[in-house]
């Protein structure tokens, strides 16, 4: 976008966005934290957040106008919180960078390493979290740390894990007992359940969700998008059995719809019945219990697929806040942060269990938590919840995740990557060069800016 553009976005956006956006608090001044730039010398009392709304519903009521009401009233400070959709929330940004003017504190759902430059190092929010309730969750520092700079560019509040979703009865059909705990077990299945008219659910198309799936077959194999040091290792034998193995997947079973889905094909596939077994954060099964609780009764969570390097699977969001340099809010917004993460566990249940801390001992009790939920049969369905760093790992696996990768991942040379060899336009070898060779120059260019 031009100047224009950004200016457009910005100005018309934030007109639309503020009459929507929640507003809280009151006359009353009690805490420090916002009295240095919202104080009466600074005279700045408003702290804009900008974020994506929950799936969960409640959880934007408790979010908007309980938390931020309650935080609002006690640091006298009006927290106005607007929610932008999930296509317009990059954009959004880099028309606030642009113009250096917009909200406080941005919410994103990936790493947004390449803003790095533009908002402020927030390791003292991170270091006075860790010194109340303890280290950083390492899958979600990896989503928010530059090794090579040093600078935490963002302040990690939780993150979800991508459990695999399967109907227990379409799976004893093919073999009673039998339980999706590989990426072969998948593949042998596969044809058996398309020919009984319930696919598998793993997406080849421009989507996250496929994105997220497909980085997780390809670590369970021991392929990688670069390596600890953030090098371009994406062409090598395991990316290449990967890519073959999601060829073979796609032709037994599973149709040429896969490779058009959106971010709700998978959840659709599941709670309709149609769909056999899909890799997703809980919100597709929790979609399913909303439909039908019968049917949902019948879906069962496992841990990632394993492959030839042993199970894992991509988490699916990590929910990161920045600060702008340009805030005019910032010591309200730094409080905000660190209190906002001390009221984990009530994060953590007003999500349904989505919200994973990013601080792993913020909520203590967290597996006890799980071995009982009102809506799910059984009750103890979600308690695989407790283990999920165990069998997961980021995009950027086994280095951090930066600027490069989030540019890959949000190209989709991934899925474009797999989805080349499953309809035979490519061998499996010929998608991965070709996947590679797209990728070099981003690398190239992110290493020549030295953020990796």
């Amino acid at each position: 976008m031009d100047r224009r553009d950004f200016l457009r976005l910005a100005g018309g956006s934030a007109a639309a966005l503020s009459l929507g956006g929640c507003r809280s608090g009151t006359g009353r001044r009690t805490g420090d934290a916002a009295t240095k730039e919202s104080g009466p010398g600074g005279g700045e009392r408003t702290l804009r957040i900008a974020n994506l709304s929950h799936y969960v519903r409640d959880y934007n009521t408790w979010f908007d106008h309980e938390f931020c009401r309650r935080w609002g009233e006690d640091h006298d400070v009006e927290v106005v919180v607007d929610h932008i959709p999930y296509a317009e929330l990059s954009p959004r940004a880099g028309a606030e960078v642009a113009l250096g003017q917009g909200h406080d504190i941005f919410g994103f759902i990936t790493p947004p390493a390449s803003f790095e430059d533009s908002v402020i190092d927030h390791r003292e929010i991170v270091e006075e979290v860790q010194g109340k309730v303890g280290k950083m969750a390492p899958i979600v520092e990896r989503n928010v740390l530059n090794p090579k700079t040093g600078k935490y560019f963002g302040f990690g509040q939780y993150w979800a894990a991508n459990p695999v979703h399967y109907r227990v009865d379409l799976w004893n059909q093919v073999r009673s007992g039998l339980v999706p705990q590989t990426w072969e077990d998948v593949l042998q299945a596969a044809a058996p359940l398309k020919a009984s008219g319930h696919p598998v659910g793993i997406g080849y198309s421009a989507d996250d969700d496929s994105c997220f799936s497909l980085f997780g077959l390809m670590a369970a194999f021991g392929s990688h998008l670069q390596d600890e040091a953030g090098r371009l290792t994406l062409d090598s034998p395991a990316t290449v059995e990967a890519v073959k193995l999601g060829a073979s997947l796609f032709r037994a079973g599973m149709s040429d719809e896969v490779f058009y889905w959106d971010s709700s094909s998978n959840n659709r596939l599941l709670a309709t019945g149609h769909g056999s077994m899909v890799i997703n954060a809980i919100s597709a099964i929790r979609d399913a219990e909303e439909q039908d609780a019968d049917r949902a009764a019948n879906i069962a969570l496992g841990p990632s697929l394993a492959g030839p390097a042993g199970p894992f699977g991509v988490n699916s969001v990590v929910q990161v806040f920045v600060v702008w340099q340009f805030a005019k809010n910032k010591e309200a917004a730094k409080q905000f942060l660190v209190d906002l993460a001390l009221a984990a566990r009530d994060d953590f249940l007003q999500s349904r269990y989505y919200n994973l801390p990013a601080f792993s001992q913020s909520v203590p009790d967290l597996s006890q938590l799980l071995t009982r939920d009102e809506r799910a049969r059984p009750v103890d369905k979600y308690t695989l919840l407790a283990g999920a760093e165990q069998w997961s790992t980021n995009i950027g696996h086994p280095g951090y995740d930066n600027a490069a990768t989030s540019e890959v991942f949000f190209a989709f040379l991934i899925p474009q990557m797999f989805a080349a060899a499953a309809r035979g336009e490519l061998t499996a070898e010929e998608a991965v060069k070709r996947a590679h060779a797209q990728a070099a120059p981003i690398f190239d260019k992110w290493r020549e800016r030295g953020k990796i």
